[in-house]
């Protein structure tokens, strides 16, 4: 059986990373795309450390032509096929509803609904070769509940929510599945600078995320993994 081939976005840093890394450990060959080269550097070679194969693709999911040119580069160092798809990708901004000008409205619609759009778009053919596909959306307990001071970013995973279920719809009869993740607060950088009084040691670790999305990959065929909760840290 060949390696799992995996893109991960977002994958230079927190849950994307420990997303890659997960999959690293059981062989797999993994494109982490991300905007910073030198945080994708370092996640490459902790893929090779980990047991797998990895590739930096450099990607800003706000610009179709970036995603494109990223794409590209995946699908030739996977074979042009795609086994799991990670559109991790995200923003977090926090700030009174009138505090919140259009350029924060539009980052986080941009990189937090858009960009799986565009991605997603453009795998849909490596997707169609792969064994087993699967997409998997990071969400958020903030697409399904709504929080003071956060309007933008509840828009953007409530958005993203409705894009995966509908998606699901669609693409079941191609045997790909979709998958909604529903974290609650994660101890990551997303985390570092924002307004409020965040307890990160209760938070889960990203290691958690990973965990639940390789189970879900796993899980078998007549198992519900549409949408997933990540259960609270112990």
């Amino acid at each position: 059986m060949s390696p799992l081939r995996v893109l991960v976005t977002g994958g230079g840093r927190g849950i994307g990373r420990a997303i890659a890394l997960r999959f690293a450990r059981e062989g797999a060959r993994v494109v982490v795309a991300a905007r910073t080269s030198t945080e994708l550097d370092e996640v490459v070679a902790a893929i090779g450390a980990a047991g797998g194969q990895g590739l930096a693709a450099q990607m800003n999911v706000r610009d179709r032509g970036s995603v494109e040119a990223a794409v590209w580069r995946c699908n030739q160092f996977t074979g042009e096929a795609l086994d799991v798809v990670v559109n991790n990708a995200g923003v977090f901004d926090v700030a009174p509803v009138t505090e919140v000008d259009d350029e924060t409205w539009e980052r986080n619609m941009e990189v937090n609904l858009r960009g799986a759009w565009y991605v997603t778009t453009e795998v849909l053919d490596a997707l169609s070769e792969g064994e087993r596909p699967h997409v998997f959306n990071m969400a958020s307990i903030a697409a399904r509940e709504g929080f003071a001071h956060t309007t933008a970013y509840c828009a953007s995973k409530y958005g993203l929510r409705g894009f995966s279920d509908a998606l699901r719809e669609e693409l079941s009869e191609q045997g790909i599945r979709v998958s909604t993740v529903y974290p609650g607060p994660t101890d990551t950088t997303i985390f570092d600078g924002v307004p409020g009084d965040w307890d990160r040691s209760a938070m889960n670790a990203p290691e958690d995320v990973a965990e639940v999305i390789w189970d879900a990959y796993n899980a078998g065929e007549g198992i519900d993994v549409a949408d997933l909760d990540v259960p609270p840290p112990a």
